[in-house]
């Protein structure tokens, strides 16, 4: 292998070093929690429609002191990945979106990256093949990280629009978000070698 052939490989091997944990490794982490003493009000007035008992249900609940309990009662916490939000797209029947969500976060990345990788050892013929097929892919380089942003914003979005005002809802990026960003940042780099390397490359 030549000198120059070197650093773009281990940019592309980075890249799906940092892809790998950054697909598989929560990216977001979801917790909601509720006013104890507002929780125990929600709860009585959920369980019941009719006036009298919820009016005792609710003295019984003022004796015990449930309605003068302080702090927070976790109601939720949730880790989300991209391939554990794709295969419950796929498990709960969402069949579309997890597979365009497969396509666009893992399948795209990773076949990019990977003839990347063998368009330095291979030449004549099957390199033109290669550079046509790394061209096309480019046309989508940056679905990847549209759909991760989408993920993210839905999933937060989605859990503070059920919280109302009796629950407090956070949001929390994960380790999974920072490998899939460095994997982002790697592979611009490597792309950028790419068409220096191979004029007239299209990433």
């Amino acid at each position: 292998m030549t000198n120059n052939k070197w650093l773009p490989l281990l940019l592309i091997l980075l890249a799906l070093a940092l892809l790998i944990p950054g697909l598989s490794l929560p990216m977001l982490s979801l917790d909601a929690q509720a006013d104890k003493s507002h929780f125990t009000r929600a709860t009585i007035d959920m369980m019941t429609d009719d006036g009298d008992v919820r009016g005792f249900l609710g003295s019984l609940s003022n004796l015990m002191g449930f309605n003068q309990q302080q702090g927070q009662v976790e109601v939720f916490h949730q880790s989300r990945s991209i391939l554990g939000t794709i295969a419950e797209l796929l498990t709960e029947g969402n069949l579309l979106l997890g597979l365009l969500v497969g396509l666009f976060a893992v399948v795209i990345p990773t076949a990019k990256l990977l003839c990347q990788a063998a368009l330095l050892f291979v030449s004549g013929a099957g390199a033109n093949i290669l550079q046509r097929l790394i061209s096309a892919i480019g046309k989508w380089s940056m679905a990847d990280v549209f759909m991760v942003a989408i993920i993210l914003s839905f999933l937060a979005g989605n859990a503070e629009g059920r919280t109302g005002k009796l629950i407090h809802f956070n949001a929390t990026l994960e380790p999974g978000f920072w490998f899939f960003t460095g994997y982002c940042l790697v592979a611009i780099a490597s792309n950028l070698m790419m068409q220096h390397k191979f004029k007239g490359l299209k990433l």
